[in-house]
């Protein structure tokens, strides 16, 4: 039997230790408290340049350099030698075909004329008498009146002199000829440029530099070089299409389109030299809008990919897999995606395969992310020029 003081010692031990216990729980549970720390927040997203996939009908093109030439170009020069009377025209103006340009002195020409008028005269009046003499030799030789020989030489000189006026004929015709050649009338139809001779002055048919020249520039040719290699691709277009390839023109920043025409030519020979081909484009110029020597850039359309998917080129990323693109899924987090291009071209990118029209991709700062980064469209000041050439930046 425990007496009274072991048991109150005890029950004095127990509490102690609870007390200890307890003391030992709530500084525990203090310095947890104290060491835990707040959760960190999420990392902001990564600010990046988006553009939408489009769906759009797109040109398929071979692209180069080209310079505008008239499509026919004469210099006008004197047939015949003569003092230049006067001009008919004022210089850069247009001219049609079969307007009087200059007038050379007529008179020698004018005389030449009127010679061979009165030889022909002449000549016709000996016929007439020849003619005449042969009727009655005729009547002569069945009376047995004149000789055979007789008969023979006086149809022989009819035959001379009917040829003599043909000769006559002949010479009114190069007289007429020569005196055409003192009106000079415009070949073709076009822009005359500057007077080269004054009127007064003896003009040669010698000269080199004639008169004036005309240039037709409605229509009016481009005439543009490609590879020497663009030469089958441009068969199969035009094997595949019966209407005449489309050629465009553009200004040298390739922001305007100036004019659309059609091929006209494809040289007969690659220049072993540079291994380009030589084309021409034919276009009506009526607003003048194209200009003998200018220098443009030149489309050759080959065809049309209709509703193609397109994004800029700058979208279109490259690793030892091939080609790929961000895309950004709706929780605005972005995934590697591998894509198929068919062809860039202007900045633009036609994809095959890997896209779907309405996508958002990045266009700019995909070396800020990776797989599962969440993005925002950066500043419309900072995207301004890459947000308009994707179409616009969401």
């Amino acid at each position: 039997m425990n007496s009274p003081f072991f048991q109150r010692r005890s029950l004095l031990l127990a509490a102690t230790t609870l007390l200890v216990l307890a003391g030992a729980v709530t500084l525990g549970l203090g310095r947890d408290a104290h060491s835990a720390k707040p959760p960190e927040p999420a990392a902001p997203p990564v600010n990046v340049t988006l553009a939408r996939v489009q769906q759009q009908d797109m040109p398929i093109y071979q692209a180069g350099v080209g310079t505008v030439t008239p499509l026919a170009s004469v210099t006008v020069k004197a047939q015949i030698d003569g003092q230049l009377e006067r001009v008919g025209f004022t210089e850069g103006q247009d001219v049609k075909a079969g307007q009087m340009l200059a007038q050379l002195d007529p008179r020698a020409q004018q005389a030449q004329v009127q010679q061979a008028q009165a030889q022909k005269a002449k000549d016709q009046a000996q016929l007439a008498n020849a003619r005449l003499d042969l009727k009655r030799y005729t009547t002569l030789l069945a009376q047995d009146a004149a000789t055979q020989q007789q008969f023979d030489t006086q149809k022989a000189l009819v035959a001379q002199l009917d040829a003599a006026v043909k000769v006559d004929d002949a010479q009114i015709n190069s007289a007429q000829v020569q005196l055409s050649y003192t009106k000079i009338v415009a070949p073709i139809s076009g822009r005359v440029g500057a007077r080269l001779v004054d009127p007064g002055n003896i003009v040669h048919a010698s000269d080199a530099n004639g008169l004036v020249v005309i240039n037709q520039i409605d229509p009016i040719a481009v005439v543009f070089t490609l590879p020497g290699d663009a030469v089958q691709v441009i068969h199969r277009a035009q094997q595949a299409n019966p209407q005449p390839l489309k050629v465009q023109v553009f200004t040298r920043d390739d922001k305007t389109l100036l004019a659309t025409g059609q091929l006209v030519l494809v040289n007969n020979q690659i220049d072993t030299s540079s291994g380009t081909v030589q084309l021409k484009g034919r276009f009506a110029n009526p607003t003048h809008r194209l200009w003998p020597g200018q220098y443009l850039n030149v489309h050759l359309v080959l065809g049309d990919r209709a509703r193609a998917l397109t994004v800029p080129a700058a979208v279109v990323q490259r690793n030892q897999e091939g080609t790929y693109a961000y895309v950004v899924s709706a929780d605005d987090t972005v995934r590697l995606q591998p894509i198929k291009v068919a062809l860039i071209q202007d900045g633009t990118a036609i994809i095959d395969a890997g896209l779907t029209a309405g996508e958002r991709v990045v266009l700019d700062g995909q070396y800020k992310i990776t797989t599962g980064t969440r993005v925002a469209a950066a500043p419309a000041s900072a995207a301004a020029g890459a947000a308009s050439a994707a179409g616009g930046a969401r």
